[in-house]
């Protein structure tokens, strides 16, 4: 029972709720909704990009197979010489050269695998960096470490803080999104210590239905006025429960996101179904999971998401340990499919300027053998691509030794491309920062240099 004072806040806020729905969009600034500015205060940067959809390929992917061809790879197989001889996660063997074909491409002349002809297409949107490094040859740390900036499990993802910085410019769509088979998962999109509405939010690309993707997209027992109003009620009981107790960063996140799932019954249905693609657009990236996460991400930056993660399946997909060849020819066509495809759609409507696509797994594979016909991982060099939002394309970036195991030339490191990405977006990575335990964290740590040869 709510008396005297309170009962009046109760009935204040519940007809507050109400009115700021249609007062948010009368008063709305241009944007896609009256959406909540960043929370960057560093310098503003010159803007580049103003989304970001990263690629990734959980299991990491064979560079020495699809862009860094290495010659000497068939003079000295089954050798090993002391420059391979390097730890790395299993016992391996001698050097095993790759076994498909290499052209140049573009005006750079870009060496792409003939695993890659639709991306090879492209090539001249693409920078192709292949001097990559981390350190730790692990997949647990290592795809903590690309996405989150650290290997430790708790830290918010490259995602939460470009949402936490930037903001949103659709308040009827989350600000980070992840596309992936299952829509399950969750620990490589946290918002860590963040506000916790900056955490990704998971939809599975798997479906290409709306109610299928999204669980409980809507409430099948209250139309959208009796929904409001029930909704109303419970955030005002909310709004007394945090005035009565302090400040609770996780109620005010669970407050923000109970709004936007309401809002999002309408938008998200129409964005997520591609169904509404003409036949034209759908059967040019296809008809996997990633085809459709790789249309889906095109369609949500178009309504203003500002970064979204796609990956391609669910599991690691690319750690081939073994029967690697025969493992590449199964899984590289729908990859070179989608990912041309995201390219080209994103040009033809004068969105790839202001998008950065960026490509990669947590780590790259070994030069030498396992299992007579594997790679291991390895973390010492290998290859990530990035195109649009202000990168040069038509351009391959940095150097490998003789045999493609380390990264020799242009190093780029994991903190590095964080960097480069929030440059990109305009914001210094270095300014980007989150009091926490006593201290500022940020994305890049102590770390991090922008690589400012591969931009406009």
């Amino acid at each position: 029972m709510i008396e005297g004072n309170s009962r009046r806040k109760l009935i204040q806020s519940m007809c507050g709720g109400m009115g700021s729905v249609g007062l948010a969009a009368l008063l709305g600034d241009g944007r896609l909704g009256a959406a909540p500015l960043g929370n960057y205060s560093g310098p503003k940067l010159p803007a580049k990009a103003k989304h970001v959809i990263f690629l990734f390929m959980a299991g990491g992917p064979s560079q020495l197979d699809m862009f860094d061809p290495k010659p000497l790879l068939e003079k000295y197989r089954g050798q090993r010489p002391d420059s391979v001889n390097l730890r790395t996660e299993r016992q391996t063997g001698g050097l095993m050269p790759s076994p498909f074909a290499f052209k140049k491409y573009g005006r750079g002349g870009v060496d792409v695998s003939e695993l890659l002809p639709k991306t090879a297409a492209v090539i001249d949107e693409i920078c192709v960096v292949r001097s990559m490094y981390t350190f730790n040859p692990t997949h647990t740390p290592a795809r903590s470490l690309i996405h989150t900036g650290s290997i430790l499990a708790n830290r918010p993802s490259l995602g939460a803080w470009t949402s936490y910085g930037l903001g949103s410019e659709n308040e009827n769509l989350p600000g980070f999104v992840v596309l992936t088979p299952g829509g399950g998962g969750g620990s490589l999109w946290r918002s860590g210590f963040l506000p916790a509405e900056h955490q990704g939010t998971a939809f599975n690309d798997a479906e290409i239905e709306p109610e299928k993707m999204i669980a409980d997209l809507r409430n099948k027992k209250l139309d959208p006025a009796a929904q409001r109003r029930q909704l109303d009620a419970v955030q005002a009981l909310n709004r007394l429960h945090s005035e009565s107790f302090g400040s609770d960063s996780y109620l005010d996140g669970r407050i923000q996101s109970m709004e936007k799932a309401y809002r999002m019954q309408s938008e998200a249905s129409d964005v997520f179904d591609i169904r509404k693609e003409p036949d034209t657009i759908r059967a040019e990236y296809g008809s996997t999971p990633f085809a459709n996460g790789c249309l889906m991400a095109r369609r949500l930056v178009e309504k203003g998401v500002r970064y979204v993660h796609v990956y391609f399946g669910a599991g690691q997909v690319w750690d081939d340990h073994t029967d690697i060849d025969k493992n590449l020819k199964k899984r590289c066509p729908d990859l070179d499919q989608a990912a041309a495809a995201l390219i080209t759609d994103l040009k033809r409507r004068g969105l790839l300027d202001e998008t950065l696509v960026v490509w990669g797994g947590e780590f790259g594979r070994t030069p030498v053998s396992e299992s007579g016909t594997g790679r291991d991982h390895n973390p010492y060099g290998f290859t990530m691509w990035m195109a649009g939002g202000g990168v040069k394309g038509g351009m391959a970036y940095g150097m490998t030794d003789d045999f493609g195991f380390k990264a020799v030339e242009n190093r780029v490191s994991i903190h590095d491309l964080h960097a480069t990405i929030l440059h990109q977006l305009g914001v210094d990575h270095t300014r980007l920062t989150y009091r926490y335990a006593g201290r500022d964290f940020r994305l890049t740590d102590v770390f991090g240099e922008v690589v400012k040869d591969i931009l406009v």
